[in-house]
């Protein structure tokens, strides 16, 4: 039961900085790939499809977190 939590907690903590690292990358650049200067709107649209983009792993670490308990209250 132990390597469960622990993986699930292992696969959390690289999310949560994966997204910290995207969200700072976005909120900091001045110019994007394109070469578009980033205004503080487009600032926001690309956070937002970041933040879409994260939705699945949440999702999936989610029912993971279910599984995990389910199995640790049969136990």
């Amino acid at each position: 039961m132990k390597k469960r939590w622990a993986s699930w907690w292992i696969a959390n903590i690289i999310w949560i900085v994966l997204f910290a690292a995207g969200t700072v990358v976005v909120w900091t650049r001045e110019i994007d790939g394109a070469g578009v200067t980033q205004t503080p709107e487009l600032k926001l649209v690309a956070f937002i499809v970041l933040l879409i983009a994260f939705i699945i792993p949440l999702s999936i670490q989610i029912v993971w977190l279910v599984v995990n308990l389910k199995k640790a209250k049969k136990n």
